[in-house]
């Protein structure tokens, strides 16, 4: 009986206007949605139609001309009789029976909420509830199923509130928020119980869950929560019930209670995205895992195939036999521009045969140590190795590791390392963003993410690829049908050592930085492959303390060592003879094929005072060849030598006199190396330890410099003076090389460059000599400062006096000379 009261109040409520307000004016559809509610009129009613468009679509079809489209174009198509079978309004159509006696007026698509609302006039003979009846009945006969949802046919009901027509972005839900509120402002609404909303909200589908509001709750209005287990069922509750008031009768008080719905968007508190935010300390790490696994999954092959290829040579056109052949008929066309061929080294690998032939004697023993070709800069060792020793061989990889060292940042050393063993493809760049999101992750969790990676580990990265790429050649030329193809991989690699791929590393030690972390990585990446007989390593340096980071690397191994010193006068001279003749030959092709006359030709250069010359340059191949250059342009012997001498002697003073390298590649003051100069110019050969008892070297002021064996090495490094050694330890200094030696005596000549050089060093030793005294002086005063004097203390006090006047004199003496000096620089250009 309640029931029933409630439905004819609601169908009382639905025929009459919905407020005073819509009654005095009539709204166009576009103030409808504008003002968010429907204008009915009392013989007006509105259908929600269910089931008309895809839900998960919606925020694709919802767009602006859909909603504003005018009523008219959706009624025209109402009543067009070439409706497509597509279109959503030929379903309302055949879903309204043809022998209802109504008239659709408007029709307002809610695309969000997959259905659409359809306002009609009925006659008054008939009530709202039985037009729903016999709609309910026809769509239960003969059901209307969209395309979209074979499985679930159109459902319609009438709207008994008022519906909020909003294109907010609120997408439905499972979950209705319904609130309690008073049908006009100042009235006190009543908090309906679970068995009114049962009887409300059941006709729209099965409920799932009631929720009240807690009894403790403070929150106004107050409000229940109704779970429907189908989101359509939730949907056409919304539509239908919203605005509703419900009456006395009902349980809505005395002024009635109006039901204000809105989707509640279930929180998924354990879902996976929550829990995947919450725990960056879990899930950062393990990302950045996965990253590193689908890289070493995906790049490494590619990686180890393109290493492949670089040591093979493969794309190399120049080894193809159809460029060769094309070559070979072509005469002397060229695709590319040729390189500068140096005359006259033949001489020079005749001289060398025997360590050409030891060190491919080497190549093809099974040998797991390393082999050393030692030598100073310029006495041609890569060109030994690489044209002479290894010019027939295949598989040869150079690395060079100047351009390595003096790469511009970690990303540069990554590049240049990988171009140099063929490893691609590289993002060097990346390590510099993801130390980026490392220190900001860091910065907010505490924790580091783990995405960047230091320098150590991409290195070490690409020479494992490079080991593995390398150990894939040498087993190449491995077949089935051989003789040991029983063999395992390593004793094949053990028995064939004539497969194994040459690694070259030239410039090992090139800056004297024995702590650089790319030459201790080369050396252990070298060593390993080495003991596992993957490949042969040779190592080519300047630097005489090679050992101290190969021993580190390989401690239980001799090294083979060839060392390449200058050449003798007699080579020396044959090498700059044949170039000259050579380029001469060459030049008088030249211009005989352009037409020139013998007379007119380059005449043949005077050789007269060569053999001092040589005397002066000594054996250096690159002083040698500059000079050959020079008797080539017409120079005399002479002249050409003094020249080089000069320039040589130049470059002296810019780079080690005039302190223009950089300080933190150099760990010897001026004033060493002027000393050196000097004491070279008068003797070519210094004792080690005499020249470190010096107090130039002894007691340095120069912060960076204060380490006597420290500066004798980095001026070793940087080629002023070159160590020489017995028995493991230090015994003589010399000149760098020979033309360093006259340079020195140039050097030493000039009065004005040796009086400023002479003054700077004995205004330090003045110096040395004046904190010397000021250590005496505060001694002697402690010592008067005793309460008395006895005969234990009268020896010292004798000998710090004895001492003091020996430290006076010397620097009258100093001062002496510094006059003298002063005026030569006041009086001399």
């Amino acid at each position: 009986m309640r029931y029933r009261a409630g439905q004819r109040a609601w169908e009382a409520t639905v025929a009459a206007p919905v407020n005073d307000e819509a009654r005095k004016q009539d709204l166009t559809p576009s103030e409808e949605q504008e003002s968010g509610r429907f204008d009915v009129k009392p013989n007006e009613a509105i259908l929600f139609f269910d089931n008309l468009f895809p839900i998960r679509l919606s925020s694709l079809l919802s767009r602006q001309v859909e909603t504003d489209r005018h009523v008219s174009d959706l009624l025209k198509r109402f009543n067009s009789s070439s409706l497509g079978i597509m279109d959503p309004i030929q379903l309302v159509k055949r879903a309204i029976p043809k022998n209802l006696p109504i008239k659709v007026t408007e029709i307002l698509p809610r695309l969000k909420d997959g259905g659409a609302f359809v306002k009609f006039e009925y006659d008054s003979s008939l009530s709202v509830s039985e037009i729903e009846a016999k709609l309910l009945n026809k769509l239960k006969e003969e059901p209307i199923k969209p395309w979209f949802n074979p499985f679930r046919g159109i459902k319609a009901r009438t709207v008994r509130g008022v519906p909020w027509l909003e294109d907010l972005h609120r997408y439905p839900s499972q979950m209705l928020m319904v609130e309690f509120v008073p049908p006009e402002p100042g009235a006190a609404a009543e908090e309906l119980p679970e068995e009114v909303l049962y009887s409300l909200f059941r006709r729209y589908g099965k409920i799932a869950d009631i929720i009240p509001q807690p009894a403790d709750s403070k929150l106004t209005p107050r409000y229940a929560q109704i779970g429907f287990p189908g989101l359509r069922d939730t949907i056409m509750a919304r539509n239908c019930l919203h605005g509703f008031v419900v009456n006395e009768a009902q349980g809505g008080g005395k002024n009635g209670t109006k039901l204000r719905l809105s989707y509640v968007q279930k929180e998924k508190a354990h879902s996976i995205w929550n829990w995947l935010t919450t725990h960056p300390r879990i899930v950062i790490p393990i990302v950045a895992a996965l990253i590193a696994g689908v890289s070493v999954v995906i790049f490494d092959p590619i990686r180890e195939f393109f290493i492949t290829v670089h040591v093979q040579h493969s794309l190399r056109y120049t080894d193809w036999r159809i460029y060769k052949w094309f070559k070979s008929q072509a005469g002397t066309f060229s695709f590319y521009r040729k390189e500068e061929h140096i005359e006259g080294l033949g001489t020079i690998w005749k001289h060398r045969k025997d360590l050409i032939e030891q060190l491919q004697s080497w190549l093809d023993g099974s040998s797991d140590t390393f082999i050393v070709v030692t030598g100073p800069r310029g006495s041609g060792k890569a060109e030994m190795v690489m044209t002479q020793t290894l010019n027939d061989r295949k598989n040869v990889v150079l690395i060079d590791c100047k351009p390595i060292i003096e790469a511009n940042g970690e990303a540069g050393t990554i590049k240049r390392l990988a171009a140099a063993v063929g490893y691609r493809p590289v993002f060097s760049w990346a390590n510099n963003i993801s130390s980026m999101i490392d220190l900001a992750v860091q910065g907010t969790t505490g924790v580091k993410s783990g995405f960047s990676e230091t320098l150590e580990s991409q290195l070490n990265k690409i020479l494992h690829t490079t080991a593995s790429a390398l150990k894939s050649v040498a087993l190449s030329a491995r077949h089935k049908s051989d003789k040991d193809a029983s063999l395992s991989e390593d004793a094949y690699l053990e028995a064939h050592p004539e497969q194994r791929p040459i690694i070259v590393v030239d410039n090992f030690l090139h800056k004297n930085e024995e702590s650089s972390i790319v030459y201790d990585m080369i050396a252990e990446w070298a060593a390993t492959i080495v003991q596992n007989n993957v490949a042969h390593v040779v190592f080519l340096t300047s630097d005489s303390a090679y050992s101290k980071s190969l021993t580190k690397a390989m401690p239980d191994r001799v090294f083979r060592t060839l060392s390449l010193g200058d050449l003798d006068v007699d080579v020396a001279k044959n090498f700059v003879v044949t170039r000259v003749e050579e380029g001469l030959k060459r030049e008088a092709l030249e211009e005989a094929e352009q037409g020139i006359d013998e007379k007119q030709q380059s005449k043949r250069p005077n050789m007269a005072g060569l053999d001092e010359g040589i005397r002066v340059l000594g054996g250096r191949l690159t002083d040698l060849e500059f000079l050959a250059r020079r008797l080539k342009a017409g120079q005399a012997p002479r002249e050409a030598v003094e020249e080089i001498v000069t320039e040589d002697a130049t470059d002296i003073v810019k780079m080690y006199l005039l302190g223009r390298t950089a300080d933190a590649d150099r760990r010897w003051s001026t004033e060493q190396a002027w000393h050196l100069i000097k004491a070279l110019a008068d003797n070519p050969t210094l004792r080690y330890h005499q020249v470190l008892l010096t107090p130039t070297f002894a007691s340095s002021l120069t912060s960076f410099a204060n380490d006597g064996e420290a500066a004798i090495e980095s001026l070793a490094g940087a080629e002023l003076i070159t160590v020489n050694t017995h028995q493991g330890r230090p015994q003589t200094i010399t000149a760098g090389k020979p033309l360093h030696q006259a340079a020195f005596g140039v050097l030493v000549k000039d009065r004005v460059l040796r009086a400023k050089m002479d003054l700077a060093v004995l205004t330090e030793m003045s110096k040395v000599e004046a904190k010397n005294i000021d250590a005496v002086e505060k001694e002697l005063q402690l010592l008067g400062g005793l309460p008395r004097h006895t005969g234990e203390s009268a020896g010292r006090v004798m000998y710090l006096l004895s001492k003091l006047d020996v430290g006076q004199r010397k620097i009258a003496k100093m001062d002496y000379e510094m006059a003298g000096l002063k005026k030569i620089l006041n009086e001399e250009f």
